[in-house]
């Protein structure tokens, strides 16, 4: 699922640069502080989608805050995290491994690992920032 909706929006708007992917869908970036824990956010507010981006990070910081929080405006339309909290078994947790994982796989788009590559290698060339790479050990990238 993830991957064919990463390849619809790579093919449709012919990039895989999270920032222009989110211009091109009419989402807003906007860059604050906003503290020591959190890198990123997502969010509607009438009718409008946000992505807001901790403007302390390194660019490669930035970029993969992007592409994850555009996972969530993708995979997880109309979500209320604080109603799951409260009121369902569904873990956040879960909701966050998803966004990562398809920030991986559009970061990683139209880059083929070479055998010999260590899922740090891949990290280091395609633009993701080193400390994600234990979580592309376990998947299998094209």
């Amino acid at each position: 699922m993830v991957d064919e909706i990463i390849r619809k929006l790579t093919r449709k708007y012919k990039t895989s640069c999270p920032f222009e992917l989110a211009r091109a869908l009419g989402i807003h970036i906007r860059y604050t502080d906003l503290g020591k824990s959190t890198k990123g956010l997502y969010y509607r507010k009438l009718r409008r989608r946000f992505i807001v981006i901790h403007n302390q990070l390194s660019p490669e910081w930035q970029r993969f805050v992007c592409a994850h929080e555009l996972g969530h405006d993708r995979l997880h339309k109309g979500i209320n995290r604080f109603f799951l909290e409260e009121h369902s078994y569904f873990a956040p947790g879960k909701l966050e491994r998803q966004a990562n994982r398809f920030a991986i796989l559009l970061l990683t788009a139209g880059i083929t690992v070479r055998q010999e590559e260590t899922s740090l290698d891949v990290c280091r060339r395609s633009g993701i920032p080193p400390e994600m790479h234990p979580l592309l050990e376990g998947m299998s990238l094209k």
